[in-house]
């Protein structure tokens, strides 16, 4: 099997410090995710980028790989000969990334890299491989970000999601799979809040208990509304007789259409508030409408003229600089 280089498949330099890697990753993830690329070879590009910032993001696991990859670059087999035919442990062949999970899982490898190579603990005496030493560890929180809509964060309620979590696949190996969770998204949710499922996040290498999946919620912009903490913005355009002689019209809300009234000679940028209509809460928040007066174009001479008319009916003067 061929070496897996982790930074070419996060495209990011060896050097990289833990920042760079952390946001390559989360830029990869978002590309290859199931539920936003169709791609047939999305869900490998996806478990490929997982499994990359899986060893990476770790500094014993990162210093490891750095020192044991070096052996096999430009893609070369594996073939270190203390683990050939014959050897103490019995191994060959083999995906080198599942070699280098397997070493942190059985507790192989202890302190991070030694001089000369592995110390006499990491192998059983005899030919008996691996000593087992590994301890039932919970397994690693995993942390996503949530898009939500507008409309989920007022009403919330029940939302499935699909997301990837490294799952043991027996011998102490962990790999991603993705699993999808009902998630309950309350009422009145702001952008930053948190969502914390237990045991829902990555799977423990060792047998122990999975860790959580901590979910940040970001509360996607509205092609109407405005969202400034619990408060909402609409931008209402109304056209020059309806904000002169007064009129209703109709608006829509979070919580559905109303009815608004218009006062005569209202001017464009008014705010009118309408109080608790904005995400609910204790206390909920407002909604504003903001409006904006809109001219009908004058695209023919019978318009036109009707502006010209106007021009001369009213010493109307708007500007007062």
């Amino acid at each position: 099997m061929k070496y897996q280089d982790y930074y070419k498949i996060l495209g990011v330099d060896r050097n990289a410090d833990a920042a760079t890697i952390k946001k390559a990753y989360r830029r990869l993830a978002r590309k290859y995710h199931p539920d936003r690329n169709e791609a047939a070879d999305s869900e490998e590009n996806f478990k490929q980028v997982n499994e990359a910032y899986d060893v990476l993001k770790d500094e014993e696991k990162r210093k490891a790989y750095d020192q044991f990859g070096e052996n096999w670059k430009h893609g070369q087999d594996f073939n270190a000969g203390g683990f050939g035919d014959g050897a103490a442990g019995g191994f060959s062949g083999g995906d080198f990334s599942d070699f280098f999970e397997s070493i942190f899982s059985q507790g192989g490898f202890s302190g991070g890299a030694r001089q000369g190579g592995f110390g006499g603990a990491g192998f059983g005496q005899g030919g008996g491989g691996f000593r087992q030493q590994a301890r039932a560890r919970k397994g690693e929180d995993q942390h996503l970000k949530l898009d939500i809509t507008l409309e989920e964060a007022f009403h919330g309620g029940e939302k499935t999601i699909q997301l990837s979590r490294s799952e043991s696949t027996g011998g102490g190996l962990a790999t991603p799979t993705l699993k999808k969770l009902k998630v309950n998204i309350p009422r009145g949710v702001t952008s930053g809040k948190k969502i914390r499922l237990a045991k829902q996040g990555h799977a423990s290498a060792s047998g122990g208990e999975a860790g959580d999946l901590i979910l940040e919620l970001n509360v996607l912009p509205h092609r109407w509304f405005k969202l400034d903490g619990k408060d909402i913005t609409l931008k209402c355009p109304v056209t020059p007789w309806e904000a002169a002689l007064g009129d209703k019209v109709k608006v829509p809300t979070l919580g559905g259409q109303i009815e608004l009234t218009i006062a005569p000679g209202t001017q464009s940028g008014r705010r009118m508030r309408l109080k608790g209509k904005g995400l609910p809460g204790k206390p909920a928040g407002d909604m504003f409408v903001e409006i904006h007066i809109h001219t009908p174009p004058a695209e023919d001479e019978k318009s036109r003229e009707f502006y010209r008319q106007m021009q001369q009916q009213f010493d109307f003067k708007p500007r007062n600089f």
